[in-house]
């Protein structure tokens, strides 16, 4: 029963699925994905710059290991979001220049 008081809205899985993705998701991807770019640069450039020491070589090598593994997983993240997307319906996720945008049937 709306006696028009109080304003309603209705939303269908997939309107609520795009926000949660436009609005959380997409920028926690990106920002999570850029902290592990600059972990393994920090990683890289500590294995360059002391050629000598094997100690920070192998603590290198782990920074820039670790960076991978964090790219590939917001890599793989944005893919399970596209599938979850397409399967409710979506056609897929059109990225822009300045945002992530979903488009519709």
């Amino acid at each position: 029963m709306n006696f028009g008081i109080i304003p309603t809205a209705e939303a269908s899985v997939t309107t609520l699925m795009k926000a949660i993705d436009t609005v959380i998701i997409n920028p926690l991807i990106t920002l999570l994905f850029a902290l592990a770019v600059v972990y393994f640069l920090y990683g890289l450039a500590r294995y360059l710059l002391s050629p000598d020491n094997e100690e920070i070589r192998k603590t290198s090598k782990d920074h820039m290991v670790w960076g991978v593994i964090g790219m590939f997983i917001m890599v793989s993240v944005f893919g399970i979001l596209s599938i979850i997307l397409t399967t409710l319906g979506e056609t897929g996720i059109k990225i822009n220049s300045t945002d992530i945008t979903v488009q519709a049937k």
